[in-house]
């Protein structure tokens, strides 16, 4: 029976020894395992980096001959305009300028009680300043300030500074301040 008791000692403490061990190398296995998994996750995540990266620069590289090309097709714009522009202007020795233009295509002449703005037509105006003559110091009516000219440069004309605009007052163009309607400069007799 001592034998039989001894065995059972031998095997209980083998048992109890061999259990802890036994889990110790399976979480050792399990770690390693976790280890490998975030070492090939670590791997995976370099190697999309690398790759974005990449993109990145090709898309830099194709948006940079983008502006490339769109900077001279702009260029080449420009000079087209310009040359166009220089063609197509307002010229005081020629006195049929307006005919053919597209502001001027419901124009019939002058006509009594109303003046004409290129762009905008006929309109009716206040007796007293049909065929008013226009210096600078006087004042233009409110009323008269949306008739502003569209394009100055085909007349010839300097950009209007902040807080004035060039305006169409029957056949003469008025820069005129908008706060006050104060006519600054003027061109008369445009047709």
């Amino acid at each position: 029976m001592r034998h039989l008791a001894r065995a059972a000692v031998v095997a209980l403490t083998m048992a109890t020894l061999a259990v802890p061990a036994i889990a110790e190398a399976q979480s050792r296995r399990d770690r390693d395992d976790r280890r490998e998994w975030r070492q090939d996750r670590r791997d995976d995540r370099r190697d999309y980096r690398r790759d974005r990266r990449e993109d990145r620069r090709d898309w830099r590289s194709d948006r940079r001959d983008d502006r490339r090309d769109w900077r001279g097709d702009r260029r080449d714009d420009r000079r087209d305009y310009r040359n166009h522009r220089r063609a197509d202007r307002w010229d005081r020795n020629n006195r049929d300028w307006w005919r053919g233009r597209s502001d001027f295509r419901d124009y019939r002449g002058r006509r009594n009680g109303y003046w004409y703005a290129p762009g905008y037509g006929y309109h009716r105006v206040e007796p007293r300043y049909y065929g008013y003559r226009w210096q600078r110091g006087s004042r233009l009516p409110s009323s008269y300030h949306r008739y502003y000219v569209r394009d100055p440069h085909y007349y010839g004309l300097r950009p209007a500074p902040r807080g004035y605009r060039w305006v169409h007052a029957d056949n003469d163009i008025l820069l005129v301040a908008l706060a006050t309607g104060v006519i600054a400069d003027l061109v008369l007799d445009i047709w």
